[in-house]
């Protein structure tokens, strides 16, 4: 570990979390140099719903690169680029009925927010923009901007303007129709708000507590954007790719975003990867007005495509997501009958779930058990107190079992332990 401290900044996270030196992994498993075996409800912040090393990804990209295929591209066109293309469009954008053209950006999710923000700005001609209370969109400043989170914006060290906060689904309590206010405001010519150029909104937000936006609120939303003329940017980076259920987050609310921005899985193993879907007749960049060196990474195009054609042709993953959902949802709520149905509370939808600990220190420390007897579980929320489980997709329900199993034992140890001092 002395290598780590003497070369690393500061800034790294999630090795103090989980101090030990992996050198292995596959499927829902990593591995420690020491040999342990870890089951992964992390993967990777959502960027490897299909596991570690997938077999199907792996061959197709070994494959690929045996037969000396392009690397990198810049933007040129390719045969590993062009097959993605189709792909994506016969299996994911024909069936929903949707129709966009696909910006490649840079490789990351807080890129495909940049360029989103940009475009939505270049075609409506204005500056302001909406963005919702806990909402997390990258830390590259314009994305630093629209996120809610004080400690990465105050990271960014200079203003973050061009932005108006909202309050998002449920924030007010349920009982209070926040779109109306939205609306209201907007209506308003002395309510200070600026006609903004877009409003951006995660349907389940991951970093923000595992929140979820109702499907009314986001059928709602829609209708008050084309009522004012703003553009609705949907990040759907960490909830998409199947996180939820469906390919895309918001497929239940029946709603049609304006510009979609999708990272994290879209590669489908790790590699960096990032796409801002566009509606045609938004398509309005000039050539390499928004450009970047790592747009082509054909590596990517070769492992999403192979992810798209195995697990997307049809619905069979969608079915044993909602499954393995289910199985964590009756765990977790055993958990909150079993330690504080009063206190505890369930969150988030799919196989983005957690419970709502009160405290980050609770929550911490709840997961920092789980690490102990071979769990990699992290925390979310403006506290961070949140347990979050975010296993593969692809994971065994054997496993999923045994990580949840695990999982419980920690929350069971830690409140007795709690429960031992209130009572010293």
């Amino acid at each position: 570990m002395n290598i780590f401290n003497e070369m690393e900044s500061e800034v790294q996270s999630y090795a103090r979390s989980f101090p030990v030196v992996f050198n292995k992994a596959k499927d829902c498993y990593l591995y420690g140099e020491d040999g342990k075996q870890y089951i992964d409800f992390l993967a990777g912040a959502g960027s490897l719903n299909y596991g570690h090393n997938n077999e199907h990804l792996k061959k197709a990209l070994i494959e690929y690169i045996s037969a000396d295929g392009i690397t990198h591209g810049l933007d040129m066109h390719s045969a590993a680029k062009a097959k993605f293309l189709e792909v994506f469009r016969d299996n994911i954008l024909q069936p929903r009925d949707m129709e966009y053209v696909l910006q490649f950006c840079g490789p990351t999710g807080t890129n495909a927010v940049e360029a989103a923000l940009k475009i939505a700005r270049k075609v409506t001609g204005r500056t302001n923009v909406i963005s919702f209370t806990n909402g997390f969109h990258g830390c590259s400043l314009g994305a630093a901007a629209v996120t809610g989170n004080q400690h990465h914006r105050g990271g960014a060290q200079v203003a973050l303007n061009d932005v108006d906060r909202m309050p998002f689904c449920g924030y007010y309590g349920h009982d209070v129709d926040t779109v109306k206010m939205i609306d209201k405001l907007l209506s308003d010519p002395s309510s200070g708000i600026d006609k903004p150029a877009a409003a951006i909104v995660e349907a389940v937000q991951g970093e923000g507590g595992l929140n979820v936006a109702s499907n009314a609120w986001l059928k709602a939303l829609e209708k008050v954007c084309k009522k004012h003329g703003i553009l609705l940017i949907l990040d759907d980076i960490q909830a998409g790719c199947g996180r939820t259920g469906t390919f895309f987050s918001f497929e239940k609310a029946d709603i049609s975003p304006d510009i979609v921005t999708l990272s994290k899985s879209l590669s489908a193993y790790g590699l960096p990867f990032a796409v801002v879907m566009i509606k045609p007749e938004l398509d309005k960049w000039l050539p390499g007005e928004h450009n970047g060196t790592f747009r082509g990474n054909n590596h990517a195009f070769v492992t999403a495509t192979a992810a798209i054609e195995h697990y997307w042709s049809d619905n069979s993953l969608e079915k044993a997501v909602v499954e393995k959902a289910a199985i964590v949802t009756r765990c977790f709520k055993k958990v909150i009958d079993t330690h504080g149905a009063m206190t505890l509370r369930l969150k988030g939808r799919g196989l983005m779930q957690g419970i709502d600990c009160k405290t980050g220190e609770l929550a911490s420390k709840i997961c920092q058990r789980a690490f102990e007897k071979g769990v990699i579980i992290e925390t979310s929320g403006n506290h961070s107190q949140i347990v979050k489980c975010f296993c593969p997709l692809t994971i065994e329900v054997d496993a999923l079992t045994k990580g949840l199993d695990l999982l419980e034992q920690s929350f069971a140890e830690v409140f007795a332990e709690e429960a031992l001092k209130k009572a010293s």
